[in-house]
């Protein structure tokens, strides 16, 4: 009785390093927000390229998780758990030790091959220690889904915190005691082993996947520079989806590839990775551009724009620990993905009509509450799907892909909206109301993702019935 007790206790344990996993992934990604105008001016950062600060570490991260969970299939999660925070560790060291452009893309890109690793992986040891029990199931996706806006907020308020009170390079030094923290506990916390995968690393994929990301990104933020008609632009976007078509192509033909995509034959995986891609296209831009918002048309300081985020991560949290699961098993995963990314719209339209002379609490308060309510309906059923779709021995490639997917999202979601922005008036510092008009715009721009969302993922998902015939027909 007493070992079955310590045994319940550990895996609970193990999933708080899991949460904390998450959290710091995301805290990776918002952590800089609060402090992009302190770097912009003391690395030279132009207006246009600010927003690599952000690309760097989420393109590294999107395209490199399919590597980490084919690694973590063939390796074991906790190896590559522990390996992902030692990079993550030195990553952070590089950014925050950064003296100029180019060393601090490096340390962020860094961090982003370190957090590629430890997401899948993290997935993979809960469903490890949680999968055989549908309920704590449940409950254990459900903290974890609320880690990832606990760590977005609590990263725009600690780098709040630290900018206008320590300086910028300690929103990256802070992982470092953090990282030896974790990897001196989690032995004995996290399950060992692997999961009975067998082959090689597919090392091309891998680089195929990343450098097409970025090549596509890159293009995208360009056109805000070059222009839509400039042939440098679309030469950028074009070899960006040459190189993903090729990686796809090659998944295909290769015995071992890095992502088999026949998995997406698996029910509701591909509807459930699309709910995810188009909430990270929705989601990233809106807090990126609420953060510009809150500082530089309201004149909010470092601190008082983390602080003014608070309100939406707590509502985030409640509805994604206490709500979601109820409609879950009240309803399946369907209705609150459809209509969590409905709700977001709606938010995001409301937040559109941001004023040049506006306050926080009418301009930013309701539209935050009422799109964080929408994140967290759809978040994690989508989450959930897509995890427990896949094969047990292909836990960590199906958790690759889900984060691949968000991130994906959030990076090229990210670069369209912010090209967008750009074309309404957001790269014009000095002149308030045209900064609005961008950050308006921004905010439309993310309402028609998350609304196309709204249309077409109950197009690809499939009821349990609809599921059934299907699998009936086939035999």
């Amino acid at each position: 009785m007493s070992s079955s007790t310590s045994r319940s206790s550990l895996r609970w344990w193990g999933l708080a390093l899991i949460a904390l996993a998450q959290f710091m992934v995301i805290m990776d990604a918002s952590i800089i927000g609060v402090a992009l105008p302190r770097m912009q001016t003391d690395l030279g950062f132009t207006p246009n390229s600010l927003s690599w600060v952000f690309n760097a570490y989420v393109i590294a991260l999107g395209g490199l998780l399919l590597l980490g969970g084919r690694l973590s299939d063939l390796y074991g999660p906790r190896k590559m758990f522990a390996t992902g925070w030692l990079v993550l560790g030195i990553g952070s060291l590089v950014a925050g030790s950064a003296g100029n452009v180019p060393v601090e893309l490096i340390g962020r890109v860094l961090q982003g091959g370190g957090s590629a690793l430890i997401a899948p992986a993290a997935l993979t040891l809960l469903m490890m220690l949680f999968g055989s029990d549908p309920k704590e199931l449940t409950t254990a996706m459900a903290l974890y889904g609320a880690a990832a806006p606990a760590g977005g907020t609590a990263g725009v308020f600690l780098g709040g915190l630290i900018t206008e009170f320590a300086s910028w390079p300690w929103v990256f030094f802070i992982n470092v005691p953090i990282a030896v923290v974790v990897l001196l506990v989690m032995w004995k916390a996290l399950p060992g082993g692997t999961l009975g995968a067998r082959g090689s690393v597919d090392v091309i994929g891998a680089l195929t996947a990343t450098l097409g990301l970025a090549a596509l990104v890159f293009g995208i933020v360009r056109a805000e520079v070059a222009g839509w008609d400039s042939a440098q632009t679309w030469v950028a976007i074009g070899i960006g989806g040459v190189l993903l078509v090729l990686f796809l192509v090659s998944q295909n033909v290769k015995r071992e590839p890095l992502m088999r995509l026949s998995i997406f034959s698996s029910p509701n995986l591909g509807a459930a990775n699309l709910a995810q891609l188009l909430l990270g296209a929705a989601w990233v831009p809106m807090w990126f551009f609420l953060n510009l918002y809150l500082q530089q048309v309201l004149g909010f300081s470092a601190f008082p724009a983390g602080a003014a985020l608070l309100p939406m991560t707590i509502l985030i949290m409640l509805g994604m620990i206490v709500l979601a699961p109820r409609i879950i098993a009240a309803f399946g995963p369907k209705v609150p993905i459809v209509l969590g990314l409905v709700i977001l719209a709606v938010g995001l339209g409301w937040m559109a009509f941001v004023s040049p002379d506006g306050t926080y609490w009418v301009d930013a308060f309701g539209p935050s509450l009422v799109v964080a309510f929408g994140q967290a309906l759809a978040f994690i059923p989508s989450l959930q799907v897509a995890i427990s779709a896949a094969p047990p021995a292909e836990g960590g490639l199906a958790s690759g892909i889900v984060n691949t997917s968000y991130q994906i999202g959030s990076a090229v979601g990210l670069a369209i909206v912010s090209a967008v922005a750009a074309g309404f008036g957001a790269s014009q510092l000095d002149d308030p109301t045209a900064l609005t008009n961008g950050y308006s715009a921004a905010f439309i721009g993310a309402g028609v993702i998350a609304l196309v969302g709204a249309v077409l993922v109950p197009i690809f998902f499939r009821t349990k019935r609809e599921v059934h015939t299907v699998d009936t027909l086939s035999v």
